[in-house]
């Protein structure tokens, strides 16, 4: 039985992820913290140039969204969702590009 969309999402966000062995120092954690908010602002203004493009191509698509764009929307998402995962230290696996882009 194949898996739905929300199924394949909620497991790459709460399915097996490999716990690092240590932990890291305050300092330390709080210097990925400072990197990754400016991965996560970052982010942000590819999502906005990325719905832009998306919504020019359902104009001239006849409302049909370019598949592509709309499958890295969802990496983007989960990505930020566990960017913020580690950024409010509900996980101690810090996002890529320290561990794999599932």
């Amino acid at each position: 039985m194949a898996q739905s969309d929300d199924d394949k999402i909620d497991g790459r966000l709460h399915g097996e992820q490999f716990e690092p062995e240590g932990e890291d120092g305050l300092l330390t954690r709080l210097i990925y913290m400072l990197i990754i908010a400016v991965l996560i602002s970052l982010a942000q203004t590819v999502l906005g140039v990325v719905t832009v493009i998306q919504f020019v191509v359902m104009l001239l698509n006849n409302k049909q969204p370019n598949e592509r764009l709309a499958e890295f929307g969802t990496d983007l998402g989960i990505w930020v969702a566990k960017a913020a995962r580690y950024q409010t230290a509900a996980s101690k696996v810090k996002p890529w590009p320290w561990t794999d882009l599932d």
